[in-house]
């Protein structure tokens, strides 16, 4: 499982991620290790990057080797997939994030989980700079269910903000003021079904903390990425059951002059 946030501030992006992966037997977790890799940098010396969460591989193929694949292919260093390759000076956001969905979903999930009633989640994040930008995007691609929808805006270019994917149960609670499972108690409480989002609209519109204004340095974006990040990796230390978030917290920027920085990285 995982835990994976992005920051947006008008100064950049910045993209962490724990490093635990799950793996389930038929009787529930049989082993978690603290080693993947979810932060990634998809074009070397360009400003773009995604974080993962959810499934770890396809096939025999980790989403880390595979997130490699399609780097290659962008850096035109494929020569199977010659045009798949990103031209420098003219490319966007939201074509990079169609990339993803393309190679991930059609290319890879469709034809290995199309026949298996199994049909497990996988998430990205895709941030970065379009050709000239001056203002970082935010892309969410996602399948759920066997399905992936077109990449989704995550906010306007404008907005600062927090996203985040995985076991978002913490920073649910810090951020939002409540829990994932509010829906479910108001339901419980006999909330009418049509009464129940605009509640839960109506508290998040009065609990919610501002965390992120759009002035906020790059530096404590970074800050609060590892505190939330360590704040989940510790609430799943402690809450019953496998700790499914953990290992070294990693760290990446991406801003407009720096492009793709490591801030945090495991090593071998």
């Amino acid at each position: 499982m995982t835990i994976a946030v992005s920051i947006k501030v008008h100064d950049g992006v910045v993209l962490a991620a724990d490093s635990a992966s799950t793996l389930f037997g038929a009787h529930g977790v049989t082993n978690v290790y603290n080693n993947a890799n979810k932060v990634f940098n998809l074009y070397k010396t360009l400003p773009i990057g995604a974080i993962t969460y959810g499934l770890g591989g396809i096939g025999n193929a980790s989403i880390s080797t595979l997130m490699k694949d399609l780097r290659k292919r962008l850096m035109g260093k494929d020569t199977r997939f010659d045009d798949w390759k990103i031209t420098r000076d003219d490319y966007s956001m939201e074509e990079v994030a169609q990339v993803v969905r393309e190679f991930f979903y059609e290319e890879l999930y469709i034809p290995e989980f199309q026949q298996s009633k199994l049909k497990p989640a996988l998430g990205f994040i895709v941030a970065g700079y379009s050709s000239n930008g001056d203002l970082a995007e935010e892309f969410r691609v996602e399948i759920i269910n066997g399905d992936c929808p077109d990449p989704q805006t995550i906010r306007e270019k404008e907005q600062a903000g927090i996203a985040w994917g995985g076991e978002g149960e913490a920073i649910n609670r810090i951020v939002l003021g409540f829990g994932m499972r509010l829906p479910d108690a108001l339901s419980e409480m006999g909330i009418k079904p049509k009464e129940i989002q605009p509640a839960v609209d109506f508290l998040r519109s009065r609990l919610e903390l501002n965390f992120v204004p759009s002035a906020m340095p790059i530096q404590d974006a970074i800050e609060l990425a590892e505190f939330l990040v360590s704040t989940t990796v510790m609430v799943s230390r402690f809450t019953p059951g496998a700790p499914t978030v953990g290992g070294p917290i990693e760290i990446a920027t991406i801003t407009k002059h720096e492009d793709f920085k490591w801030v945090k990285r495991k090593h071998y």
